[in-house]
């Protein structure tokens, strides 16, 4: 059968399809450079109120009933510490972790390669989006249920400015038309496989959608509030904590 049909063929009960639970493994990315924050431990291990960035994440992602195995990207050098994590956490979902690539890209692409041969649907994740809640996940990953392919996303609440190449404003956007991608994004794995090899793929990708996008699927919205921030400068350590201190997500 054309795997466009058998896609199809799988998709044609949408209702039917949310209610039912697939095989879904989790690819969370943590192999970045940590480039724009300062310190000697890369951002993903620094502690957020006693606990490091990335096991955050990790472990809103074992608490969601959706979520059948983990796999984190890495880089080389920090492998052994999810050991560590593992024992001291008690994370159970852990099935691997494996070295990232040059680029997120590549990074995504080597943690689905470690993936469950059981695995009919790949949710991917920043590490650095430790404020993600198991909630949050589960509806993210019952959207994909139903549609084949879905992201978590946030309104923007500024006024968006399109420039040209001299800094000039050529137009204002509407708001209301536009959201703010976030992670995680989920897939059916066929689906996905398609996005990574079709030839229409984009050269430099942003995210994973991108992809899906480019090769003619339609991902659809589920809303997230603005808590579900990535940490990327020192500041973001700072309202990550006093997100926390508030109660977490709302």
């Amino acid at each position: 059968m054309n795997i466009f049909k058998k896609i199809a063929r799988a998709l044609a009960s949408k209702a039917a399809r949310e209610n039912k639970k697939y095989y879904t493994s989790a690819i969370i990315v943590a192999a970045g450079k940590s480039t724009r924050t300062s310190g000697s431990l890369p951002k993903q291990l620094v502690p957020i109120k006693g606990i490091p960035v990335v096991v955050r994440s990790i472990l809103a992602f074992e608490q969601c009933p959706l979520i059948n195995e983990i796999i984190v990207v890495a880089s080389q050098e920090q492998i052994k510490e999810y050991e560590k994590f593992r024992r001291e956490y008690g994370i159970k979902k852990l099935s691997a972790v494996t070295v990232g690539g040059k680029t997120r890209s590549d990074s995504v692409k080597a943690g689905f390669g470690a993936v469950s041969s059981k695995c009919e649907f790949v949710a991917i994740h920043d590490g650095a989006r430790c404020l993600i809640t198991p909630d949050d996940i589960e509806k993210v990953v019952k959207s994909a249920f139903r549609y084949g392919a879905a992201i978590m996303a946030s309104k923007s609440t500024d006024t968006l400015k399109k420039v040209n190449k001299d800094g000039v404003i050529t137009d204002t956007i509407d708001r209301d038309s536009v959201m703010r991608a976030q992670t995680p994004q989920v897939f059916m794995k066929e689906i996905y496989e398609i996005a990574i090899s079709s030839d229409k793929k984009p050269s430099a990708p942003t995210d994973d959608s991108m992809l899906a996008e480019s090769a003619g699927f339609k991902v659809h919205i589920v809303e997230a509030g603005a808590y579900n921030i990535k940490i990327t400068t020192d500041e973001d350590f700072y309202v990550a904590e006093k997100i926390l201190l508030n109660g977490g997500a709302k």
